[in-house]
């Protein structure tokens, strides 16, 4: 389990409750390391902000990781995190590896409208 303040999505139920029952969703799949926890910590500061969107973490290597691993948008991916956007269900942008907070606000603003 990651030690994150965001809610988890650690089933195959929970992946599927989360994308299918929200319609703008931020799910970044990584580990506890380098690259990945910059993005939990830039993603519960704009928990607040964003009160439009739901931001949720998930273990790669966890029994729900393969729903974000087996994504055609994640295919050529090498670098954890993976960091997938949902509008209604579907994928409208995917990141690799570190992002920082203009970057991840830009995709946030750019897919799901500014706050």
């Amino acid at each position: 389990m990651l030690q994150t303040n965001l809610k988890h999505v650690d089933t195959d139920e929970s992946y599927k409750e989360a994308i299918e029952n929200n319609e703008k969703v931020m799910v970044c799949c990584g580990r506890m390391g380098p690259m990945c926890l910059p993005v939990y910590d830039i993603m519960e500061g704009l928990e607040e902000k964003y009160t439009n969107v739901v931001f949720r973490d998930m273990d790669f290597d966890g029994p729900a990781g393969h729903n974000i691993r087996s994504l055609p948008e994640c295919q050529r991916f090498n670098g954890l995190p993976f960091t997938i956007y949902y509008k209604n269900g579907k994928p409208v942008a995917a990141t690799t590896s570190i992002q920082n907070k203009p970057q991840i606000k830009e995709i946030l603003d750019r897919e799901f409208g500014n706050n």
